[in-house]
């Protein structure tokens, strides 16, 4: 009973009594009876509440929000829905994806009432229906979907399970809000061989970048091989500057073959000159 009808059931005792002490028969028992009929007749629905009245058997009307008048006896409350938005768990344990592999799904769904009547009249318990209906869809996506798909396309898996599963509850008054998959678990045994897959995979994106890298240098030694085949002063300049390079290290023997040493003597002022066309460098005569 709520409040309300408890203070106007209240208020009608109390004249009923104050009408008996005041030797008031008629008036006692008219008070009483009203008070009887308050308690049977006078309901509140919340804000979120929706009664499902039956006349004889057959829907009268859905009342709510508010206060509201049913004839006693004649009248019957059958359902009181409750239209705010409801979340329900539900898992599937060792379903079989497409490509054979045992997985355990845990999903929520979110789902609001937005038809009290079809709701009390279609169906026996909605709420146990839906979470039967979310298993049952849940293992038929399942099935239709290879492993990757739910590890890497989670988003697309549950727009497609919340189209499911409001197809099938639309007749029954049930809007599906939102579906959401918590986990996906593997077997461990398989939890080990992608992760070697993985590492595998990776290997080969690092050997195909090195790959690269040394087809890429091994180009420019074919560029620099051309330059300093088209002029000799230049290779004997770069030998010379890698002899400077190594002999900066202190404490380090560098050992150079006399005949290397012979030659850039020779070969580098000859180079030279040639490369000047016979024109004696500023400084020489």
């Amino acid at each position: 009973m709520n409040p309300i009808t408890m203070l106007v059931v209240v208020v009608f005792a109390a004249i009923a009594g104050l009408a008996f002490v005041a030797q008031m028969p008629a008036a006692a028992i008219g008070s009483g009876i009203l008070a009887v009929l308050t308690a049977f007749s006078l309901k509140m629905a919340n804000n979120w509440e929706r009664f499902v009245i039956l006349r004889a058997g057959k829907l009268q009307s859905v009342k709510g929000p508010g206060l509201f008048i049913i004839i006693p006896v004649l009248d019957a409350v059958t359902a009181v829905i409750d239209e705010r938005i409801q979340t329900t768990a539900f898992n599937a344990e060792q379903a079989l994806t497409r490509d054979t592999v045992p997985v355990n799904v845990d999903a929520v769904i979110f789902w609001h009432v937005h038809d009290a009547q079809r709701a009390a009249l279609n169906i026996t318990d909605y709420r146990s229906a839906i979470d039967r209906v979310a298993q049952t869809s849940l293992r038929e996506m399942i099935g239709s979907s290879h492993l990757s798909e739910l590890l890497s396309e989670r988003k697309a898996a549950d727009e497609v399970l919340r189209a499911e599963i409001a197809r099938k509850t639309a007749e029954w008054g049930i809007s599906v809000n939102a579906v959401e998959i918590r986990d996906v678990a593997i077997p461990v045994a398989l939890q080990d061989a992608m992760s070697r897959q993985a590492q595998a995979e990776r290997e080969k994106e690092a050997r195909v970048i090195l790959g690269s890298a040394e087809a890429a240098i091994a180009q420019k030694f074919v560029d620099a091989a051309n330059i300093y085949a088209g002029s000799p002063a230049a290779l004997h300049l770069r030998a010379m500057n890698i002899i400077y390079e190594t002999t900066k290290e202190r404490g380090a023997t560098i050992l150079i073959p006399t005949s290397m040493v012979d030659s850039m003597s020779v070969a580098l002022p000859a180079a030279i000159n040639a490369a000047t066309g016979g024109t004696p460098l500023p400084g020489k005569s």
